[in-house]
This record gives structure tokens, C-alpha cells and sequence, in this order.
């Protein structure tokens, strides 16, 4: 199982999950219940319920890069282009936008 925490403006957003090819993201209820809270994405409106999605939610997968700077990525690691929750690990931790995305993997080594 792969997590990451989710970020939006720097704020600790939820939990993006994948596990046994099934993807889940749920917000954090402390993010929830701000009066600043904003959905993520127009795709993942706020709600205590956690989302299920069989591939990787599209918005997620809009972060991912493209063209020449995905072939970057993939020259210098063995990540395959099909999987895109490694991809978007690797490549989406400082991505353009108000959404990052953090392995929490990896978090604690920085």
C-alpha cells in the first residue's frame, strides 16, 4: 500500500491511498472542518466520505507531467509510464498549482 499526503496551499488537505489497484482519497477532518477549506479539485468537492476510483482519480492524474519533461523522469528512474501513482510520487511533491503531494514514505528522511 502507497499513501500520500495531500497538500493544498501548504495545508494538510487528506490522504490519497492506493492499494491493490484501488485508489482512495479522503479529506483530513481537521481540514474539513475549517472555515477556510476548499476542494481540492471541482472533481473531489469536500465530504467526510472517503472517494474510491479503479484508476488513479483523473485530477490527480493531470498533475503528473508530460512531453519532455515525463521522458526526464522516466530516463533517470526504472518507474514505468503506466505507474502513475509512482509518477506522481516522484514528480508532484512541488508541482505548478496549489496541490502538492508528499509520500509518506519519504516525508520523515527530509
Amino acid at each position: 500500500m502507497r499513501r500520500a499526503k495531500i497538500y493544498r496551499k501548504d495545508i494538510f488537505a487528506g490522504i490519497l491511498t492506493e492499494n491493490g489497484g484501488e485508489y482512495v482519497f479522503s479529506y483530513d477532518e481537521n481540514y474539513l472542518s475549517s472555515p477556510y477549506a476548499v476542494a481540492i479539485s471541482l472533481t473531489l468537492p469536500l465530504r467526510k466520505e472517503p472517494y474510491f476510483s479503479p484508476v488513479l482519480f483523473p485530477f490527480f492524474d493531470g498533475l503528473i507531467p508530460e512531453g519532455w519533461l515525463l521522458d526526464v523522469a522516466l530516463r533517470n528512474t526504472d518507474i514505468s509510464v503506466l505507474d502513475r501513482m509512482s509518477l506522481l510520487l516522484l514528480c508532484c511533491k512541488d508541482c505548478i498549482g496549489s496541490v502538492s503531494v508528499v509520500s509518506e514514505n519519504t516525508e520523515s528522511n527530509e
